[in-house]
């Protein structure tokens, strides 16, 4: 019988942490999608990353459709976060400190629409929030923040071979990392306000 009261109570536990997790969604476009998935898969309250699309107006695209420029898409991450560890404010300035803001044309080494930054707000809230944090920075830059803002719309998630790819392919992911020179810009532009 304690054995058993001792299982009922762990149960309990389990059940009153499952049901205190305010799981919440986010969903951002920082250029390339693993690097965005690596940097955000750091922060405590992220629970999940998951690599993909959105934004466009072709159902379930994949990536060499994306790549192409026609689709109206922008390579993104889905971010399923605990909002009672780390805030949507919070997850929407970590972006802004890990990207370059302020370029139009795409991220770092790789160009085009599909690589440009955007937050796309799951609901009024997320988008007033998203205003406030651009708002909030802007004053720290020179150039205007060209990041954009906008109603949330369909995910789709990549193909599985993007899914980690950080983890699932570390040297090849470090060496794309590198070479396409985004530490180094995202420092020149933030400086000592970089992210974490």
């Amino acid at each position: 019988m304690k054995l058993r009261l001792i299982f009922l109570a762990a149960l309990g536990l389990q059940i009153t942490n499952a049901q205190a997790e305010d799981r919440q969604t986010a969903v951002f476009a920082g250029g390339c999608f693993w690097c965005v998935e690596a940097d955000f898969d750091k922060l405590d309250g992220v629970l999940a990353t998951t690599s993909g699309f959105a934004g466009g107006t072709v159902p379930n695209p994949t990536y060499e459709q994306v790549v192409r420029e026609d689709t109206g898409h922008r390579e993104v991450v889905e971010i399923a976060y605990d909002a009672e560890i780390v805030s949507f404010e919070a997850l929407a300035e970590y972006l802004l400190r890990t990207v370059d803001p302020t370029d139009a044309g795409g991220q770092f080494c790789d160009r085009g629409f599909s690589y440009t930054t955007a937050i796309y707000a799951q609901d009024a809230a997320q988008l007033e929030t998203a205003q406030a944090v651009v708002a909030e920075l802007q004053g720290e830059l020179d150039a205007p923040i060209v990041t954009e803002i906008v109603d949330g719309g369909q995910f789709y998630p990549a193909e599985d071979y993007h899914q980690n790819y950080y983890e699932e392919r570390p040297l090849r992911y470090r060496f794309y990392r590198s070479r396409c020179g985004r530490d180094e810009r995202v420092e020149e532009v933030w400086g000592s306000q970089i992210a974490g």
